[in-house]
């Protein structure tokens, strides 16, 4: 059974996605060479805890140890914070969860540090129009194959790769609920997308090939060719209008 939710739910997930939003626009001012990835969860931690009953949603979530994830350059997602420094040149995802009043929310921001090489700020501008061409097929009556197609054909025109292993998900009352949402697929397959369903879009895009490989630590997971990677991501709302993106 797919999960649908009310007006009224949805309006609490979007004041839920004013906050997230508002974190990685006062994040970009923090994330600088010399800064641990540690560092963006203290900052995290300190921002949630101005908002009363907002908790992050990653934190013990299979097990999981941190309450953010942070990836660097070939990390692809589930970066553990730690004493890691990010130099010049790194680009480094964000993503965050949070859970208010029964609801969660997922949301997910790439950020270039100092001067970046040409191939890493076409990758994360190729991420980016790829996550806007998923979100414009998140309609009622579409189907998840219409999302995936949409980023895959985006990505692989300019030569880079969707990452396969990992994919979106339905998100409301838990973190992670059904439908999954792949990255790439069919036009016309898959589940039908109904109003009320909310789901998480989140494009994760190799340079190179879309093997990957986890790290050591159980979480961390890599492009297998140590290419760059980049992950972008908004919970998005399926509505009679159209998509409502509730993280921005």
């Amino acid at each position: 059974m797919l999960e649908t939710l009310t007006p009224q739910e949805l309006k609490i997930m979007r004041s839920v996605g004013k906050v997230a939003a508002s974190f990685f626009r006062r994040l970009k001012k923090k994330v600088h060479p010399g800064i641990s990835t540690k560092d963006i969860e203290v900052f995290f931690d300190n921002y949630l805890n101005q908002y009363s009953n907002m908790e992050p949603a990653f934190k013990g979530f299979h097990g999981y140890p941190s309450s953010v994830c942070v990836s660097v350059n070939e990390e692809i997602i589930h970066g553990i914070p730690s004493s890691k420094v990010i130099n010049d040149g790194d680009i480094v995802s964000v993503d965050i969860g949070i859970r208010y009043k029964g609801l969660y929310l997922d949301t997910a921001y790439t950020y270039t540090v100092g001067k970046v090489p040409g191939l890493a700020k076409k990758l994360i501008s190729v991420t980016r129009d790829a996550l806007e061409a998923g979100i414009q097929k998140a309609r009622v009556g579409k189907k998840v194959g219409d999302i995936g197609a949409a980023i895959q054909r985006v990505v692989e025109a300019n030569g880079f790769s969707v990452i396969r292993k990992f994919v979106g998900h339905g998100i409301g009352k838990e973190l992670h609920l059904s439908p999954e949402i792949p990255n790439f697929g069919e036009e016309g397959q898959g589940c039908e997308l109904r109003e009320g369903m909310v789901i998480a879009i989140e494009p994760m895009v190799a340079a190179g090939d879309y093997q990957v490989q986890i790290s050591s630590d159980g979480w961390t997971a890599k492009t297998k060719d140590n290419s760059l990677a980049v992950h972008f991501e908004h919970t998005v709302a399926i509505t009679k209008r159209g998509p409502k993106i509730l993280t921005y």
